[in-house]
């Protein structure tokens, strides 16, 4: 199941980068934070986390109408256009079976940013319920969902022990559309922060803050993605027909083989791999489905 490189979504409309005069147009409050470089270009600087968080604000209000978007600078403040990128790839997969009107998206680990959720009902109005193993990040994404008057299509549970995804959170007559996550990526706090140094030297910046934050549950766990992804494998497969596509993004290319190993042994019915490109790095979103074709029909 090789992955090869690939564009932007044809939906995704940030494909050619930031309109900065539109978006300080909409939103007056990123124009303090431009400047105009060597090349002639109006930009901001992406080492320094305050701009990207207002960056990620005003695209946001000029594109989403999200209004209000405010959570503590020490958690994970996500990239707007690889996050909406997924969901564009998650409505492809759903396209020929017209289930996400019927049934919520379930977003693993939704952080205080509440990112996906806010991205996939904007675009393509679906419901969601958003887990994560720290209540403060629910705290901040519950105001967020509130202050948009959005609590009626986005509601949250809290999971409890940090060694489950789905156990805990999963009740017997749950069914979803799909299911979408962003998992740990390094496997200690030492190793996240030795990675961030290395990024922004390479954006000629000395400091240890990570220019898009993060907390240690947002950033790392206990043998890293491999771990977290073949846990979220394994229980995927006590629910195999709660949710019609489970799926998760992998970063680390040479994971994916034990990914497709383990979807086989659990009786994983189809696979998917969809590249995507995240700036100058290319990852990828692996999904797969339990369903039958005989229990294809009850979801339709």
């Amino acid at each position: 199941m090789p992955t090869s490189k690939a564009a932007f979504h044809p939906n995704n409309i940030h494909q050619s980068g930031y309109n900065f005069s539109e978006l300080c147009k909409q939103y007056p409050p990123l124009e303090e934070l431009t400047f105009i470089n060597n090349y002639g270009t109006t930009t901001l600087d992406f080492s320094n986390p305050k701009a990207v968080k207002k960056l990620n604000r005003a695209l946001l209000f000029t594109y989403y109408n999200i209004r209000y978007w405010d959570f503590p600078d020490v958690h994970l403040c996500p990239p707007i256009p690889s996050r909406v990128e997924y969901m564009h790839h998650i409505a492809d997969l759903l396209k020929n079976v017209n289930i996400a009107s019927s049934y919520p998206v379930l977003d693993i680990g939704t952080g205080a940013s509440c990112i996906y959720p806010l991205l996939g009902n904007a675009a393509y109005q679906w419901n969601f319920i958003g887990t994560d193993i720290d209540t403060s990040s629910l705290k901040h994404a519950t105001k967020i969902v509130k202050k948009n008057n959005l609590d009626e299509v986005i509601q949250f549970r809290h999971q409890s022990n940090i060694r489950h995804v789905f156990k805990g959170i999963l009740a017997p007559t749950d069914r979803f559309a799909a299911t979408v996550c962003n998992p740990p990526f390094y496997s200690s706090a030492q190793e996240a922060q030795e990675a961030n140094l290395r990024k922004q030297q390479g954006l000629g910046n000395n400091s240890r803050t990570r220019n898009f934050s993060g907390k240690n549950n947002e950033l790392w766990y206990k043998g890293g993605e491999k771990a977290f992804i073949h846990t979220f494998l394994y229980e995927s497969s006590l629910f195999k027909n709660q949710c019609y596509w489970y799926s998760t993004l992998v970063s680390k290319k040479e994971n994916l083989k034990g990914i497709y190993n383990s979807l086989k042994k659990l009786g994983a019915t189809t696979v998917k791999t969809i590249p995507m490109h995240q700036g100058n790095k290319i990852t990828r979103i692996v999904a797969w489905s339990f369903i039958s074709a005989d229990v294809q029909k009850e979801w339709r």
